[in-house]
Formats: structure tokens, sequence, C-alpha cells
């Protein structure tokens, strides 16, 4: 058996075709090498020429597999930046969903203040308010329009008030309780408002529809047009409504009759004022007598 320290090639010509070209790249790089060190010797001027455009054709070679490298490098930190960011994303969304619900509470809290500071100011400009109650039931889907306030007799209420909110007329006492009151709506269909036009003065009668809107119609001329965007408030005809309280206003384009909506939603009101009536029957007439009943003639006797 022969040694495994054994060179020999043996007679595979691909073995001792390798052998001789390692042989002779041997020599050609030593032949090389004498030939440089002789030439940086005895010429470095040349030797230098001859280093430098070695460079310009290796630099860009080493530049480019520096780049190479470094892009493999950077991969491991490349994945970690894209979990940590995704990371980063998520805690940053649900800080901005919190922020987000806080902001829309904050608004709903301004939007209540800003109701009842409007509420409170009406309150404070009318004289003549008998209680501030709370709007506990409405009915906005019924043909009959009613609502319901949790303050009756025993806190002055009755038949007949006008009940306003912050944003204009909600309607009348109908009946009343110990403790609460009915409150016919605007919108009722028998439910009928004096108003005027708010630009001109031009007289109307504001009558509920039944359906969430009010017809006004004019009650002097015929073929009275309408604008989109005409207000409406009550003029105080009639001796109900104080004049000047909002009332409807038109959505579009009409004539003779037009439907309007209201300004006052009984389904988006928490808190009413009831008031007195504009014009109270005045207590002198209300104590006057009523007509006394003329006595029929006695029979005469009959004569004996």
């Amino acid at each position: 058996m022969a040694s495994a320290r054994d060179r020999r090639t043996g007679f595979s010509r691909r073995r001792q075709y390798g052998v001789f070209f390692g042989y002779v790249l041997l020599v050609a790089g030593a032949a090389i090498g004498g030939v440089l060190l002789a030439v940086s010797t005895f010429d470095p001027p040349a030797f230098a020429a001859l280093r430098m455009t070695v460079a310009s054709v290796t630099v860009p070679v080493s530049a480019a597999g520096s780049v190479v490298v470094d892009a493999v490098l950077s991969v491991p930190d490349m994945i970690g930046d894209h979990f940590r960011v995704k990371t980063e994303n998520g805690i940053l969304r649900g800080r901005l969903a919190n922020e987000r619900a806080v902001v829309l509470r904050a608004r709903a809290i301004l939007h209540d203040n800003a109701r009842l500071r409007r509420l409170l100011a009406i309150r404070d400009a009318t004289s003549d308010t008998v209680v501030t109650a709370r709007l506990v039931a409405s009915t906005p889907s019924s043909t009959r329009r009613f609502a319901m306030l949790d303050a009756g007799r025993w806190q002055g209420v009755q038949p007949g008030m006008p009940v306003r909110g912050p944003d204009g007329l909600i309607g009348r006492v109908l009946e009343t309780g110990p403790a609460v009151a009915r409150i016919l709506l605007l919108t009722d269909p028998d439910s009928v408002v004096p108003v005027r036009r708010l630009r001109d003065g031009l007289p109307a009668i504001a009558q509920g529809r039944g359906d969430g809107l009010v017809d006004i119609r004019s009650v002097e001329t015929a073929d009275v047009r309408f604008q989109a965007g005409d207000i409406f408030v009550s003029s105080g005809i009639g001796g109900i409504y104080a004049p000047g309280i909002p009332v409807a206003r038109i959505p579009k384009l009409g004539r003779d009759t037009v439907a309007a909506q209201t300004f006052a939603r009984p389904d988006t009101i928490d808190f009413a004022i009831v008031e007195r009536p504009f014009l109270p029957i005045p207590a002198a007439v209300a104590a006057l007598p009523g007509p006394v009943p003329t006595p029929a003639p006695k029979s005469r006797a009959k004569a004996k």
C-alpha cells in the first residue's frame, strides 16, 4: 500500500496538468515579483506609474466589494430597525387613538357647555320664567308630537304656557300633573303659531305637519315667494308666545306654503324653559262676573 505522503501523479492526465500549471504559475509569479522588485529598486518612478495603473483597476473592484460587504452586514440592522419601527408605530397608533377619544370628549363637553350657556342666557334675559326642567320623553316618529316635562303644577306649570329651548321655541304646555307636564310640540298637526319673516316682517302661520316639519304659509297675500334660508320668529300675536323667538328656517325655495325645519329639536334637548304667556288674561277681566241670566216672568195668579 502506497504511503499517504506519496504525491506522484500516477496515470491521471488531469492531475498531471494541474501540477504542471501550478508550477508554471509559481515560476511566473516569482519572475513577475523579481521584475517588480528590480523595477522598484532601479526605477522608482516607473514602478510608481505601474502601481497606480494597477490601483486604478483594483480600487473600483475593492469599492464594489466593500459596498456588497457593507450591504450584507447591514441586513441584521435593517431587520432589527423594521421590527423596532413596527413596535413604535403600534405604540404611537395606540396613543393617537387615546388622544382622539380625549378630543372627542372635550368637543362633546364644549358643545354641552355652549348649549347650557345659551339656555342660561335665555333664562337670564327672560323675566317671566316659571321653571327650568328636563325633557324626559318625546315622540319623534309618531304622527302626534308630544313631549313630557318633569315639572308640573307643584312647580307652577299651567296649561297654555309656552316652552322654549336654547335654539328656539319648542311648543306649549297641553296638560299638567302634580310633577309632570305634557308638551304639544310645534310639529304636531294641532300646533299653530303666528310667526313673521325676519328679513321683512311678512306675517305667516307655522302649523305642524306631524312628520318633524312645519308648514309656513302667508296670511295676507297670495303668491308669496319663500327663499332658502328664510327665518321665521314668533310674532306675539295671540298672546301666548313672546315675539322674536326663533321658530323655523326654510331649507329651499317655495311658494304660498312651504315646509320648514324647526330650530328646536326635542330629541336633542335636555332642558327647557317654561314661561308665562306673553299676554295673560288681565286679572280685572278674569274677575268680571259673567252675564246674569234674565229671570223668567212669573205667571200671574189665576183670578179667583
